[in-house]
């Protein structure tokens, strides 16, 4: 009995510290573009480590623990029909839509089979501000080459445990 006001302040820091804690942030992930301005035909190849690029995205940004990933749903139709890159920020309006604080947006350029990047960019849905962006160049063009790129540029260029809010 001595111990109950000892173990009440530790439950009651406890909830206090978890309740503080902060949340993952709703996020709408956009499909990632394509850019190719190399001089060879479009691959098929080239379609599935998009496909590929996006689902590792998403898992990736979940496994932060930073970020949950909202229904792109309701507004797939617009976000399909329009260049993330060019747009404007209309990516903003859309994740807006969807109720998320995040937007992100990428896209691959394939310059030559050798040469490649992918670029990144989340933006404060609420200011359409920029929160980070970054690029990393890829040589070769394989899966691994692909999926490598991407984890090296949320690993070491681009932080999601920065764009969490209170």
């Amino acid at each position: 009995m001595k111990n109950l006001p000892c173990a009440l302040f530790i439950v009651a820091c406890c909830t206090a510290t978890a309740a503080m804690a902060k949340q993952p942030s709703p996020t709408a992930v956009f499909s990632f573009g394509f850019d190719d301005t190399s001089p060879q035909d479009p691959q098929a190849a080239d379609s599935k480590r998009l496909a590929a690029l996006n689902i590792e995205l998403r898992d990736m940004l979940v496994q932060s623990h930073c970020c949950s990933i909202v229904d792109l749903g309701p507004v797939a139709t617009q976000a399909h029909s329009v260049d993330m890159r060019t747009c404007n920020g209309c990516d903003v309006d859309l994740a807006r839509k969807v109720g998320a604080r995040i937007s992100v947006i990428g896209w691959v350029q394939k310059v030559s089979n050798l040469i490649l990047n992918i670029n990144l960019v989340a933006r404060d849905v609420s200011t359409g501000q920029v929160i980070e962006a970054g690029s990393v160049d890829i040589r070769g063009n394989t899966d691994e080459t692909w999926s490598r790129g991407l984890s090296y540029l949320l690993r070491n260029r681009l932080h999601p445990s920065a764009w969490l809010k209170s």
